[in-house]
């Protein structure tokens, strides 16, 4: 009797034809056959997901939340409900088939989570992460990065949280296997923790120091420490955590990133969350006792883990609304959660209706996360108080110069570094490069800010924006390594154009730069016309100038003497600034005024004044008079008169020995003339700086916004940068910032010291006439 049994135990039934069809017109229903089954399967659980991704993106919530409510839709739940439904699409034969699948991508996703996670982080982050350190690591990666708090202090403290939680969870969720697979501790189950801690040893002593041969000769190094793990006891996901660990950051961490994140994130894990959703039954959750204890667990388990979070962030100096919303962020439910619960489900230890309540438990206390931290915690808030050196005429001439440039392609390049060269970095002012590479995101699930570190890669670039980027980082560091008093920090922002500003005044704001140059949306053809690069650069462009933290130029770039890599000593620009009064106007006067003080620039100040008979300028009464950036018409325009009068006499006063520096006068009545005034000047200008004049409407330049194409250059910046103006000059397009409060009252003054305006139109005698004896100035009218 017991040997039938055991021939009946080994009897397995397998038949080769009932993986494909011979399809419907043989008469075979494709879904009794496993491929076109498990295809099926992937079609809908994919739909499914992105329905809710689509539903729930604009709350902002993570696709994790997506995913399960996806596998909820298709489970006992709501769509498996019907018997008929669920026979033919998820029949227990198939369970075997999709669970194996989204096990393996479990597998490789885990993989990647141990080569991001950067351990050395912890080191610059130290005991004020691991007293809050209750989160998980991957979703929280992907909620900082929706709510662009990745490169904030508290996102910091946040990641570096959960990296701790998720290695100690990891370590304990190897242990818990071990043991549940016994009904008390055993021998057997002492070798699976000895064979664990075995298996951790040898990657960090014997795979790591060999692991780039590994990973070239064999990409399946996951799969095997996968089947190690296995192997040894402990559950695969564990080896492929650890192996992903053992990647050294780099390229080649990168390039795997890269290579496996699209399919595995976008396919194969979406699989994994879909089966914990196929698993739930909400109808066993029943009655309003049991749903009553269910959302009080929720609050009590989020209310402990809030007030533990401030506490230990108020010991650490921390204010309670920053404590808050870490304690909020350390709510964040994860990979580890839904794996100990499918465990617990498979050993018996949670029934159906436990398993149910603790998925939604799941779900809810990571959905409140977003809304809840949008509700508390403004990180602009901290911002506007950090820093006063805003623009280039508050910096100090005796300081670091700080600017961060913005490129869109390799193109932008040579004129960039050029324009950066001819900006006269010095021992006293050395010049602070951040060089932002803007990427469309494509692909990835959340956008990322990378920063690049100083070493080259030494592998090929594996597709074109990789390619791009490290065309841009070798072309600046090669400035940097032949020009003096310059440093370069490059990384790329990738993000979508809708909130590609918020990276670049987000990143301006936390370096404390003075000035942003960003590429204009049009480059010239090769018959010295305009064309449109990309549309979506033009928005981005308008969204900057309106949000940022700093004074902001637009390039419009036709060429600054061509080369990408000249010596201090080889440079030689004619520059121009086309002054008409107002910030702005100041602010470009600004940037040519340090311009000129480098030996190979000769710089010629066109200052415009109304003639005889004409009426000043005016303010725009239009604007919105809370708008921080506009002047309006309460504005004392007497007072903007004089600050324009005193920095022009300063400027002369200054280079009034100086044979490279030409000042002209012109005495114009509207824009016909200031037009006629401006091609004058011939074609002997690589560079003109303009202000954007925004806010004034001056008679000057009246008429001229009539027909402007690109309203964000300004009247003048726009007739420069337009088709129709037959120039081969490169334009500046310069708006200074004006803060809110008393910020917007600083200026700066060329020996370094700040003063507001009162004070700096107080400070020195008025001028009507340049300085007597100057040869190289002169008024002309027209």
């Amino acid at each position: 009797m017991a040997d039938s049994k055991n021939e009946v135990q080994d009897i397995v039934c397998y038949s080769p034809f009932m993986i494909t069809t011979n399809g419907i017109w043989q008469g075979d229903n494709p879904l009794n056959y496993s491929l076109p089954l498990l295809i099926l399967q992937v079609m809908l659980v994919v739909i499914a997901t992105r329905i809710f991704v689509f539903i729930l993106k604009p709350i902002r919530q993570p696709r994790v939340i997506a995913e399960i409510l996806g596998g909820i839709l298709l489970g006992p739940s709501v769509l498996g409900r019907n018997k008929t439904f669920a026979d033919a699409v998820f029949p227990l034969r198939s369970v075997m088939v999709i669970e194996t699948m989204a096990n393996v991508g479990l597998l490789y996703f885990l993989f990647l989570v141990g080569v991001e996670m950067d351990v050395s982080s912890l080191r610059r982050v130290g005991r004020k992460a691991v007293a809050i350190a209750i989160a998980a690591f991957p979703v929280l990666a992907r909620i900082l990065a929706e709510l662009k708090l990745v490169n904030t202090e508290i996102g910091r403290v946040a990641l570096s949280s959960a990296l701790i939680n998720d290695m100690c969870s990891w370590i304990l969720l190897a242990i818990a296997i071990a043991v549940s697979e016994h009904e008390k501790p055993t021998f057997a189950s002492l070798m699976v923790l000895l064979s664990s801690v075995a298996f951790v040893a040898f990657h960090i002593f014997i795979v790591k120091p060999a692991i780039f041969w590994i990973i070239r000769k064999t990409p399946e190094g996951v799969m095997i420490s996968g089947f190690m793990t296995d192997f040894i006891g402990t559950h695969s996901v564990f080896g492929a955590f650890v192996f992903g660990m053992t990647i050294p950051h780099g390229p080649l961490a990168l390039a795997l990133v890269e290579k496996l994140e699209d399919f595995v994130s976008g396919l194969l894990l979406p699989l994994f969350f879909a089966i914990s959703g196929l698993k739930t039954n909400i109808a066993l959750v029943t009655g309003f006792f049991t749903w009553g204890t269910l959302i009080l667990l929720v609050v009590l388990a989020c209310i402990g883990k809030i007030a533990g979070t401030i506490i230990a962030a108020v010991y650490y100096q921390m204010s309670l609304t920053e404590g808050a919303a870490l304690g909020l962020l350390m709510n964040t439910k994860g990979l580890v959660e839904v794996i100990l619960l499918n465990i617990g489900r498979d050993s018996k230890l949670l029934d159906e209706g436990s398993f149910a309540i603790m998925v939604i438990m799941t779900v809810l206390m990571t959905a409140i996360i977003v809304p809840g931290i949008s509700a508390i915690y403004k990180p602009s808030s901290k911002g506007f108080i950090s820093y006063k050196r805003r623009t280039i005429q508050m910096s100090k001439k005796d300081a670091e110069f700080r600017v961060l440039v913005c490129i869109h392609t390799p193109r932008n390049v040579p004129t960039m570094i050029n324009l950066l060269e001819a900006s006269n970095p010095t021992k006293k002012s050395p010049i602070c490069i951040y060089v932002l590479h803007l990427v469309e995101l494509s692909g990835r699930t959340s956008a990322l800010l990378i920063v690049h570190n100083s070493t080259r890669p030494d592998h090929p670039a594996l597709n074109r924006t990789r390619a791009q980027s490290d065309h841009i980082i070798n072309a600046f560091e090669n400035y940097e390594q032949h020009a003096d008093h310059v440093s370069v920090q490059p990384l790329t922002a990738i993000s979508p154009y809708s909130t590609m500003h918020e990276d670049i005044c987000n990143l301006a704001e936390d370096k404390r730069v003075a000035f942003i140059i960003i590429p204009f949306h049009k480059q010239q053809t090769v018959d010295g016309g305009m064309e449109v690069t990309n549309m979506a650069f033009r928005t981005v462009n308008q969204n900057v100038l309106a949000n940022a933290p700093c004074s902001v130029g637009i390039l419009v770039d036709r060429g600054l003497n061509g080369s990408n890599r000249m010596a201090a000593d080889q440079v030689c620009h004619n520059v121009a600034v086309l002054f008409f009064g107002g910030p702005d106007d100041r602010e470009a006067l600004s940037y040519g005024w340090r311009m000129s003080e480098h030996q190979g620039i000769s710089l010629t100040v066109m200052r415009f004044v109304p003639g005889e008979d004409i009426v000043g300028p005016r303010m725009n009464p239009s604007q919105n008079q809370d708008e921080p950036r506009i002047l309006t018409v309460e504005t004392d325009e007497d007072t903007e008169k004089q600050l324009d009068e005193k920095l022009i006499n300063w400027f002369m006063e200054s280079h009034a020995n100086d044979d490279s520096i030409i000042y002209i006068e012109k005495m114009v009545n509207n824009g016909e003339e200031t037009v006629a005034a401006i091609r004058s000047l011939g074609d002997v200008h690589g560079l003109f700086i303009v202000g954007r004049g925004q806010g004034m409407i001056s008679p000057l330049t009246a008429g001229l916004t009539d027909w402007s194409e690109c309203p964000e250059l300004g009247a003048i910046g726009d007739l420069l940068a337009s088709s129709d103006f037959v120039a081969t000059a490169s334009v500046m397009v310069v708006q200074q910032y004006i803060g809110a409060g008393s910020e917007g009252d600083w200026l700066g003054t060329p020996d370094g010291t700040t003063l507001t305006n009162e004070e700096f139109v107080n400070q020195i005698s008025y001028h009507s006439t340049p300085p007597k004896g100057h040869t190289v100035f002169n008024t002309e009218h027209l």
